[in-house]
């Protein structure tokens, strides 16, 4: 038997389905089948995932916001600092 990754929840959900399958597969309960898989799905279509390649742009996007405000920061300390330097008349 193959070893679940913890950290892969899509690898869990697959095998959840798949034992599933198999062990309503070896038993009379068609109808049970498509019942069971009909709330599976609806219960995964309600909640709140999203894609790796949605995650990744947003990854991104969040890293490249985080590297402008530092660059705001700095840009506001430095303007401070010749501020201090250089009082006004």
């Amino acid at each position: 038997m193959e070893m679940i990754d913890p950290g892969k929840p899509a690898q869990i959900f697959e095998e959840m389905g798949n034992k599933f399958s198999e062990l309503l597969q070896s038993g009379p309960a068609k109808d049970f089948e498509k019942n069971a898989k009909a709330l599976f799905s609806s219960a995964m279509g309600r909640l709140d995932l999203v894609t790796r390649e949605e995650f990744e742009v947003q990854k991104a996007l969040l890293q490249s916001a985080c590297e402008k405000i530092e660059a705001l920061e700095k840009r506001i300390a430095e303007l401070e600092s010749a501020r201090k330097e250089d009082p006004e008349p």
